[in-house]
């Protein structure tokens, strides 16, 4: 229960007046919620452990296969065993979409980014780091969540030799590559869930980083890059001098 105190007057004398919010079906709601979220992680994160484990046995045995044997049957097996992984991963991000994002703290731009870029498969890609290093508001952890589904984009869409680069802005930051770009007439979908272009991908990536820009109260938009690729700008962040 709530009690909200107005004051009125009535023939120039002031008259005081409570009125009585019931709060508690509200509040029962939005337990309910948190405790259906929390679920939702656990599940997914059992499922990730579960289906790890045996990804991780056959990929060591794929692996060993393919040191001693050239057949393409084994590549075709290695390739299906990285979706499934991929497919693992997302999963979880996607779970963890309805968590709420965290108190933001001085994070360091360019060290998460780095740390994002070390996490994804970049072997054969460069990143480049434009701009001057600062520290924004941010969630780390979420914040490195949407490098990583940033460059796993640019690495899908552009080829594992992309170039990816990565500008500190006075309001934010941006997200570019060299690859083919995203026509106009698409951009306005790709945050959508489960819309993608390669029939390879999930669809998960992009709603995933809408989902954390959205939590710090950014703004994301999608352009086209100086080389003619993709281009991410996040607006609306804030800086630490």
């Amino acid at each position: 229960m709530a009690t909200v105190t107005t004051q009125r007057t009535i023939d120039g004398a002031p008259y005081h007046f409570g009125t009585i919010k019931d709060i508690t079906e509200r509040k029962a709601q939005e337990r309910e919620i948190q405790q259906q979220n929390e679920r939702l992680e656990n599940f997914a994160g059992l499922v990730s452990h579960d289906l790890r484990n045996p990804l991780n046995v056959a990929q060591g045995y794929v692996d060993i296969l393919q040191a001693d044997i050239d057949r393409d049957e084994l590549t075709l097996v290695d390739n299906a065993l990285e979706r499934m992984d991929s497919l693992v991963s997302e999963l979880l991000q996607l779970a963890r979409t309805n968590t709420p994002v965290g108190e933001t703290d001085p994070v360091s731009l360019f060290d998460t980014v780095t740390k994002a870029w070390d996490s994804v498969a970049t072997i054969d890609a460069d990143l480049r780091l434009a701009g001057s290093g600062t520290q924004i508001l941010a969630d780390e952890s979420r914040l490195r969540e949407l490098f990583e589904n940033l460059f796993r984009n640019a690495i899908e869409h552009a080829g594992a030799d992309v170039e990816v680069t990565v500008e500190a802005q006075s309001d934010g930051f941006s997200v570019a590559d060299d690859g083919p770009g995203i026509p106009p007439e698409e951009r306005d979908r790709v945050f959508e869930t489960g819309f993608t272009t390669n029939p390879d991908g999930t669809g998960f990536g992009l709603n995933i980083v809408q989902q954390i820009v959205t939590g710090h109260d950014w703004e994301i938009q999608v352009t086209e890059s100086i080389s003619g690729g993709a281009r991410f700008a996040i607006t609306g962040v804030k800086t630490v001098d």
